[in-house]
């Protein structure tokens, strides 16, 4: 398969009973890399809510979408990242909880995330080499939602602005959605997901994705934590 864009993610593991129950309220499996079936709740258009943030999967992003820099290939990325996994620790968080980001819901963690931070800013930082310049296009387009200056020294120097000090974990659940349809929804994953979430939470490997040529994010490798 070709890939247009690559990431870091932290992939929940498939085998958990929470996992398979948030794949399938996304509706794409980036393990497998098909679709699945919604869950059938009443009075939620699951497929609705979920439209937007579908193609990326069940996952929170640690090294945003990137394009391959001239002159690097996957078999470079997939060495670096396996290096950068045996210096990096497993990280244990208290556990996740459903929150509201603006118009949309996702899971957020509980406790210190001093660790969580450290991790996702050697993903940014070590792998950085492998990214190629963004161009104009994407700096203008990135500036348009309104950035800090701190988040606009991030677009400049790492290419996404919400990284370093102004990164937050998050595991997206929803696309916007309007007061209503936020209540609803968000009531329906108390009730199905939240009594599933772990406590503690562990993250015990990064994920290198790949985006296809559809926008679909599949999962390449994964890379255990061992530092």
């Amino acid at each position: 398969m070709t890939f247009t864009r690559y990431a870091i993610y932290f992939a929940p593991p498939a085998q958990a009973e929470w996992t398979s129950f948030a794949t399938q309220w996304l509706g794409w499996d980036m393990e497998a890399g098909t679709e699945v079936a919604h869950p059938v709740i009443d009075g939620v258009d699951v497929a609705a809510a979920t439209d937007v943030p579908r193609k990326y999967g069940l996952h929170a992003t640690l090294k945003p979408p990137f394009r391959l820099n001239k002159g690097q290939s996957l078999t470079d990325l997939q060495d670096a990242c396996e290096r950068l996994a045996g210096t990096q620790p497993p990280v244990t968080l208290d556990g996740l909880e459903i929150t509201r980001l603006g118009r949309f819901l996702a899971l957020r963690p509980l406790g210190d995330t001093d660790a969580l931070n450290e991790l996702a800013a050697a993903c940014v930082r070590e792998l950085d080499g492998f990214r190629a310049p963004t161009s104009a296009a994407e700096l203008d387009r990135r500036r348009a939602s309104g950035l800090t200056p701190e988040q606009d020294a991030n677009l400049l120097r790492w290419g996404y602005p919400y990284v370093m000090d102004t990164f937050r974990f998050h595991i997206t659940l929803s696309g916007k959605l309007d007061k209503p349809t936020l209540k609803t929804v968000q009531a329906a994953l108390e009730d199905h997901l939240v009594p599933l979430l772990p406590a503690p939470c562990q993250i015990k490997d990064l994920a290198l994705m790949g985006e296809a040529e559809d926008g679909r994010f599949h999962l390449i490798h994964r890379y255990a934590l061992s530092g």
